[in-house]
């Protein structure tokens, strides 16, 4: 043990070389985060703010913005300063704390999507009883579990990677602390323990998805059983940009998971990591504003007051 380095620092591995293209870098990872937080701070305003989306579906919606929102800022806002002054190290402690959270904000999107293919059943499939199923009660028991699954999840997964010191190497081929990085560099006890962590995990989504497809299943059974055009458009606007979100997530979740692990940095590594670590976050609320038609009413009424309220104060 005595000739064993014990490493309290990584090395992120940038794939720009010059000082203009690190600049660069840092300048669209600005822009996507900027984005980001514009679109999701205004879905939760809008919720929150216009009484006609006072609801349990947009409270679940909120609750998803929320978690994209810190989702995030997890990764980026460091990536862009390091970007920015060229320094490419990150202490274990800040690698902890971001695999941490990055864990707590994916598995809680993951439980809120579970929560809002069922919210979405009950509506649809069985709309008489929606007011005695969907309760506040249960909106809040739903909402604090989706919070607490992620909690536990991303504490037992943090601790088992980080339980043993990092003797190895320091050398991370990514712009941030990626799992299967971490895991790559980890002691063989380690890599046992989360392989039987990930075993016990993959049982679990499993059968949340199987929840999930049957939700949506018998969801669109009863869509294209309805006779009013109206009807069935509406339940669509609703139950659409759900679906298009959880397939955003499963897609990101699949290359994030079942994506080759890189023994370099290359451009393709830094693009794959950005799709699953940006791009969800960015798009979800543009998904959102164009295919939900109440969130886009509401956008409407925001910006009429917002106007008024302009045009009165410059007359005055």
């Amino acid at each position: 043990m005595d000739n064993l380095t014990l490493f309290t620092k990584f090395l992120l591995m940038d794939v720009c070389s010059s000082r203009e293209l690190q600049l660069l870098q840092s300048l669209l990872f600005l822009v996507i985060y900027l984005g980001a937080l514009i679109g999701n701070l205004m879905t939760i305003f809008l919720i929150v703010t216009d009484n006609h989306l006072h609801s349990p579906m947009y409270f679940f919606i909120s609750n998803l913005s929320l978690i994209d929102l810190c989702s995030i800022s997890v990764i980026v806002p460091k990536s862009i300063v390091n970007s920015m002054t060229g320094s490419m190290t990150i202490t274990l402690r800040e690698c902890a704390a971001q695999i941490f959270f990055y864990l707590l904000f994916a598995t809680a999107e993951f439980a809120f999507l579970v929560v809002m293919a069922y919210d979405r059943y009950v509506a649809i499939c069985r709309p008489l009883h929606y007011g005695l199923i969907v309760t506040r009660k249960m909106c809040a028991q739903a909402a604090g579990g989706s919070w607490a699954s992620g909690l536990v999840y991303s504490a037992v997964h943090t601790c088992a990677m980080f339980t043993l010191p990092f003797t190895k190497t320091n050398v991370i081929q990514q712009f941030f602390c990626d799992i299967p990085q971490i895991l790559r560099i980890s002691s063989s006890e380690v890599q046992f323990s989360e392989f039987v962590i990930i075993a016990v995990s993959v049982c679990i989504v499993i059968g949340c998805f199987a929840f999930m497809i049957m939700s949506y299943v018998n969801i669109f059974t009863s869509v294209l059983k309805m006779h009013s055009v109206e009807a069935r458009n509406k339940a669509l606007s609703t139950c659409s940009p759900q679906l298009f979100i959880l397939l955003l997530f499963i897609i990101s979740g699949s290359v994030a998971v079942l994506g080759p692990i890189a023994n370099k940095t290359s451009l393709k590594s830094l693009l794959t990591a950005m799709f699953y670590t940006m791009v969800p976050p960015f798009m979800n609320p543009i998904i959102y504003s164009l295919r939900n038609r109440e969130i886009n009413s509401a956008l409407g009424r925001m910006l009429t007051r917002s106007s008024q309220f302009l045009i009165k104060d410059f007359c005055h």
